[in-house]
């Protein structure tokens, strides 16, 4: 156990790294790293990274787990008073979530509505990119290489509604782009509805979303270009706060 957190907290300060490095590092068997990696791969902790699969680097689920100490790093310093203010005006629940490659997105921070009915993810729950407007924020700002990639590995259908087919999500995508939003009505969860914009790097990379969710009996349709003004306006400001 010592040394599967000796290694994570190796790849953390350096990553992306290789095998051959963290064996290097640790003066250990290049068997024994690769072993430790898989296993930590596979709780979640870790990912190949997407630009070079030889080398590894963090999975968003250890951000589900930071220690209060970790609230001042830049993502959650940047995007809590947004969040507040967010959910002041609308009274609903506000999601952080954040992408774990290609395989889901994480949720790492929420702020609760004060309604009795309300939407609830506990920090660390996943969902699929393609069924929620979190991930089809993220998914919307990936380069075609890897929405291809997504889809090669074929679209879940959680609800009748969840898109599937691929020409289609692309069209959804590009709608996203257009709008600076995303949309997502119980096609990942029955009676859950969503809005979503994304948190952007300096280069347009996505690096999180944030969402408005609510059940789906407050979701009135005529309200979209407000909700979607609100949502994308902070994620702007998130991704300012975070750049500046």
């Amino acid at each position: 156990m010592t040394r599967s957190l000796r290694i994570l907290e190796a790849v953390a300060q350096q990553q992306p790294v290789t095998v051959g490095e963290l064996a290097k590092h640790f003066g250990i068997p290049k068997s024994t790293v690769q072993r430790t990696l898989v296993t930590l791969h596979e709780a979640g902790w870790l990912r190949a990274s997407r630009g070079d699969t030889t080398r590894w680097e963090i999975g968003a689920r250890v951000l589900a787990v930071r220690p209060a100490a970790l609230q001042g790093a830049s993502l959650f310093a940047a995007a809590r008073e947004p969040m507040v203010r967010l959910r002041d005006v609308v009274n609903e629940t506000i999601h952080l979530a954040v992408p774990d490659g290609l395989q889901c997105m994480v949720v790492v921070d929420r702020v609760d509505s004060d309604r009795a009915v309300r939407t609830f993810h506990q920090i660390g729950d996943t969902s699929p990119l393609h069924a929620t407007a979190a991930g089809r924020a993220v998914l919307a700002h990936l380069s075609a290489g890897e929405v291809n990639e997504l889809v090669a590995r074929g679209l879940e259908s959680y609800s009748p509604t969840t898109v599937t087919d691929p020409d289609e999500l692309r069209a959804e995508l590009g709608q996203v782009r257009r709008d600076g939003y995303a949309v997502n009505r119980n096609q990942y969860r029955a009676d859950v509805c969503a809005v979503a914009a994304p948190i952007l790097e300096a280069d347009g990379t996505p690096l999180a979303a944030v969402a408005v969710s609510m059940p789906d009996s407050r979701f009135a349709p005529e309200r979209l270009p407000e909700l979607g003004r609100l949502v994308s306006e902070t994620a702007a400001e998130i991704t300012a706060r975070r750049l500046g």
